[in-house]
């Protein structure tokens, strides 16, 4: 009797202590964090990445930094580690030659398109009485199939879209070749991204056929692409209020960005300068209690007004004090018709900067097709190198760096 409780009792013994060390294996394992693994050479990572269980991806670019050297990293430093997470590196290729930069013609001068859109429409081009895709007169709303139209043509284009704020701060990030374009879209409009319900795990479900609910098909489609746009809001937000606060986080924790478009919808040519403080003030105090340090600072000017910078109404965009808050706006952007300027430029005006209208018209007045072609030979062209600006030598006159990049000519 004595010696099956005692094998019962052994037993028991054995099972806790596996428990326990099961326990105590995966706690060290949560805690176990991601580490910087820039500067470190590809066989490092490599053997981090084994030891630690994770699905490793490797792209080779072209850098500054010694050749075989980490340079990129998807997990984040100090991120707790997950059993079997993936990780993606970029190891440095070294310096791309002179005949590879004329090769692909680079030029981190050229000019750069902020697309302007406004409303997607659930509609077929066919289902239009207007030129192409066009919904309304002026193109400033336009069918979902002409958006999707677009988006494959930017992409077989050899554009590959950035953040608006990384465009205003200088940080093209953008592969050998290649020329970066920007998404933007005014008004809030509900079909920019239109919530059809929540599933039961508390989601909001998404139109497919709305902005949003496009772009994210584009993101399947293309996997290795980044997708991403910056929508400008009014105080009614997304003209959903059962949905807002859901649609502003989803946002911003799927890689998109809000930005201001005043309360509501003003012109500051028809305001006084008390007026239009309150009209941006008011969208950043809402922006401020919704979604705080994580919107942008940057104001789409509705209809494009004050037009001048030089408007006495325009220092009241840019900084200012409503009720609780304290503001500075640190770009602006038009109601334009052309691409604008690299941010290296000495000509780049972060505070009023241009943008295309997406319509179409036939090739004429300014629409897609006028301003692709007239980018052929002017675009911005990277060197895949988000730290260096690779420019001609002729035109090292018109280069500004405020930010101390490292500058290479050919």
């Amino acid at each position: 009797m004595h010696i099956k409780i005692n094998l019962i009792i052994y037993v028991v013994i054995i099972i806790l202590g596996v428990i326990s060390i099961y326990y105590i294996t995966s706690n060290n394992r949560a805690e176990e964090k991601m580490i910087n693994l820039i500067g470190l050479t590809k066989e490092q990572a490599e053997k981090y990445a084994n030891d630690h269980n994770m699905k490793l991806s490797i792209e080779e670019s072209y850098s500054d930094q010694d050749i075989n050297t980490v340079i990129k990293q998807s997990i984040k430093e100090g991120t707790i580690l997950d059993d079997n997470q993936e990780l993606d590196i970029v190891v440095s290729k070294g310096l791309i030659s002179n005949d590879e930069l004329t090769k692909y013609n680079v030029n981190e001068l050229g000019r750069i398109p902020v697309m302007m859109y406004h409303g997607i429409h659930d509609k077929t081009n066919d289902e239009t009485n207007y030129i192409g895709g066009n919904v309304d007169k002026d193109g400033y709303q336009r069918t979902a199939e002409a958006f999707r139209t677009d988006l494959e043509f930017y992409y077989k284009q050899g554009y590959r879209m950035i953040r608006l704020n990384d465009y205003v701060d200088g940080k093209i990030d953008v592969e050998l070749g290649y020329s970066p374009i920007i998404l933007t879209f005014d008004d809030g409009l509900a079909n920019n991204i239109k919530v059809t319900g929540v599933d039961e795990n508390g989601e909001i479900e998404i139109d497919p056929n709305s902005a949003i609910g496009i772009l994210e098909e584009f993101k399947k489609k293309y996997p290795n692409y980044h997708v991403t746009a910056t929508f400008f809001v009014n105080e009614t937000l997304f003209n959903q209020s059962e949905y807002n606060d859901r649609i502003l986080n989803w946002l911003i924790e799927h890689g998109y960005d809000i930005g201001n478009h005043s309360a509501t919808h003003a012109d500051f040519t028809k305001i006084n300068y008390n007026e239009s403080i309150e009209e941006i003030g008011r969208v950043y105090q809402l922006l401020d209690e919704k979604i705080p340090n994580k919107y942008v600072p940057i104001v789409a000017l509705p209809f494009g007004s004050p037009y001048d910078s030089a408007h006495a109404n325009f220092p009241a965009i840019l900084k200012g004090e409503y009720q609780s808050i304290n503001y500075e706006t640190k770009a602006t952007l038009r109601v334009g018709w052309e691409s604008d300027y690299s941010p290296f430029s000495t000509s780049f005006n972060p505070q009023f900067i241009k943008r295309i209208r997406a319509y179409d018209n036939n090739g004429i007045d300014f629409d897609i097709k006028m301003n692709f072609d007239r980018l052929t030979d002017t675009r911005f062209i990277s060197d895949g190198d988000i730290d260096t600006i690779t420019i001609p030598s002729t035109l090292i006159n018109e280069l500004n760096n405020p930010c101390d990049l490292t500058v290479r000519q050919y």
